[in-house]
């Protein structure tokens, strides 16, 4: 397939002023998150707008650019600890690879450390990385 040179200038033109290609930075993402915002207030739902297939592209370089650079934020052993017990629904005495009940208490009111066996055991149980409660 030939490419018309006039698509070629148009191409230029347009990757002058539009962030349309992957992400490498920050700022690039920032650019994007800001030009996709512009899209949808121009387009809304319009999926038969001529500009919806530059959203669509712009949006997957944005979801690729996140799921490889998106920082998860900084949060403590305790408070992973106490979200996992939140979402699996445990009681202290239901962490009994930590050790008994008021162990699991001290660590939770931050009287005491998790060590690394009992980061381990965590780890396993719950199937993470250890280093979520380091």
């Amino acid at each position: 397939m030939n490419v018309n040179p006039s698509i070629t200038k148009a191409w230029t033109t347009i990757q002058a002023s539009l962030p349309i290609h992957p992400i490498h930075g920050e700022k690039e993402y920032k650019a994007a998150v800001l030009l996709l915002n512009k899209l949808v207030d121009i387009i809304g739902n319009n999926t038969r707008h001529p500009l919806y297939s530059m959203l669509e592209s712009i949006e997957v370089f944005i979801e690729d650019y996140e799921e490889t650079y998106e920082r998860i934020p900084d949060v403590s052993p305790v408070m992973v600890l106490k979200f996992l017990m939140r979402e699996h629904n445990l009681k202290q005495k239901d962490l009994v690879e930590i050790g008994p009940q008021s162990v699991v208490s001290e660590i939770l009111n931050g009287k005491r450390k998790l060590n690394l066996r009992q980061i381990q055991a965590l780890a396993s149980r719950f199937k993470l990385d250890s280093s979520v409660f380091l």
